[in-house]
């Protein structure tokens, strides 16, 4: 079984970091974590991937690739990371979903992710 809880352990210790959220292709949500903020991750990771997904869609209307990855900054100083990954197509599509402080270490996070993403996609791919 697949332990995500180990696999975002090092998302966790990013400076900055407020909470996280893993979802399926489908938009349900594997995986979250909403110690750092009083926000409710479910819902914050489920309306994001909306948006992601319709800006995927735009990218793809005028002529470009899909989406990957997507940083979002608020006024009052949140940064909210989208990442897409997918080996293939039988072994399935995630979407990471987090959110920092805009003083954290956004950079770190991004390579945190793409790491992260890397083993999750291969255990999966082991199952």
């Amino acid at each position: 079984m697949l332990d995500f809880t180990e696999q975002m352990k090092k998302l966790k210790t990013v400076k900055g970091y407020l909470g996280s959220a893993i979802l399926n292709k489908g938009g349900e949500t594997l995986y979250f974590d909403e110690e750092g903020t009083n926000n409710d991750i479910v819902y914050s990771a489920s309306v994001f991937n909306d948006a992601f997904l319709e800006i995927s869609e735009s990218s793809l209307d005028i002529g470009f690739s899909a989406t990957n990855m997507l940083e979002a900054r608020t006024t009052d100083g949140n940064v909210f990371l989208i990442k897409s990954v997918e080996a293939d197509e039988t072994t399935g599509h995630l979407t990471f979903f987090s959110i920092f402080k805009d003083n954290g270490n956004v950079p770190l996070a991004k390579m945190v992710i793409d790491r992260s993403a890397i083993k999750i996609l291969k255990e999966i791919s082991n199952i």
